[in-house]
């Protein structure tokens, strides 16, 4: 009987065995999304700067020594001629002193000289080497003059004190920056442009300098790329540059902070047009091809091709493919299949 069961049962068996089991579900993972807002300007070309004088002078003293009084501080106006620092002139009066004593000493040699030669004591050659030693003296005594007075810096233009490099009780080399002195006069924004943006900016592009609204109720002034310094600064590696204004703006405060915009154009003349700026982790390369992954409103991806018109430090230009207000993945675009399904994070935050 238990074999004519077990017989009966073995289709039953064979034929629930042969019935396919049901796919898995898609499990939704997680993504990093962002919206694609339009980029009207290219934002690479927006650098931060600092309003300085056309003109500065980093002023020192030209002999060694203590420094006992500086009289003006950050900020102070001060006029040609100003005496700004002094020295110590313990040790320049004693060498003025000194080589007074010595130039008087080879002027009375020189008389007495004279006065043999003159009833045949001495040779022409004596006296010769007598009169080239008051020379020497003379000169030398001339010297530790000059020098007695280097122990003053004086201003040699009207302008303000833009920075002070030494302190009271420091000892300066001759040389060494002490002051630093910003003419009064032309106005410019000093900037620093990137390794990658070097090539595209040239002497002489169009610029516009924007003042913040706490810094000179939000102004925005013409100017233009005066100069860029061929050799990059040793520690940020980026290349200094000056942007001056196009008209006159020497009531502009110095050490305001400003945004220098700079108007690149593109070949042929035309300007460059905007675009839409996504990070560089959104792109997606398959081939030769550039795509991003397009969110959909029932949270499934799909693939899109898209024209990348550059890419920046800070991401990269979008100029088709996809449109303002539509969503797509910012990273891990190589862990996404077509018709997947995601949880949308943005911000660090699940929506």
């Amino acid at each position: 009987m238990s074999h004519r069961l077990l017989v009966l049962a073995l289709p039953l068996l064979l034929i629930a065995c042969s019935k396919e089991s049901a796919p898995p579900a898609k499990v939704e993972r997680p993504a990093s999304t962002i919206v694609v807002g339009e980029v009207g300007e290219d934002q690479s070309n927006v650098y931060s700067g600092e309003v300085r004088a056309r003109y500065e002078t980093v002023l020192g003293f030209r002999i060694g020594g203590k420094l006992i009084a500086r009289n003006v501080d950050v900020g102070a106006k001060v006029k040609a001629g100003q005496l700004l620092a002094r020295l110590d002139a313990a040790d320049t009066g004693l060498q003025e002193s000194a080589a007074d004593a010595q130039y008087r000493l080879a002027e009375d040699e020189v008389k007495r000289y004279r006065e043999l030669r003159d009833k045949g004591f001495v040779s022409q050659s004596a006296l010769d080497a007598k009169e080239t030693a008051l020379k020497a003296a003379a000169a030398q005594a001339g010297l530790a003059r000059n020098q007695a007075t280097y122990t003053s810096l004086l201003s040699d233009r009207t302008g303000v004190v833009s920075a002070t490099l030494a302190e009271v009780g420091q000892v300066v080399s001759a040389g060494q920056p002490v002051l630093r002195v910003a003419q009064d006069g032309e106005r410019e924004v000093s900037i620093a442009i990137p390794e990658s943006r070097f090539a595209a900016i040239k002497v002489g592009m169009p610029a516009q300098i924007e003042f913040g609204v706490a810094g000179n109720g939000g102004q925005t002034v013409a100017a233009h790329v005066r100069e860029i310094s061929p050799s990059a600064d040793p520690a940020s590696r980026t290349y200094p540059a000056r942007v001056s204004f196009d008209a006159s703006n020497s009531k502009i405060a110095l050490g305001m902070t400003a945004r220098v915009r700079i108007n690149e154009v593109a070949k042929g003349g035309a300007q460059k047009v905007g675009g839409f700026k996504v990070p560089l982790t959104a792109i997606f390369q398959q081939a030769d091809k550039t795509a991003v992954w397009i969110v959909a409103q029932d949270r499934s991806v799909s693939l899109r091709a898209v024209e990348v018109l550059a890419y920046r430090d800070d991401g990269a230009l979008i100029g088709s493919g996809v449109a303002a207000g539509e969503r797509i993945i910012s990273a891990g675009v190589h862990k996404i299949t077509a018709g997947d399904k995601v949880i949308i994070i943005e911000h660090g935050i699940a929506k």
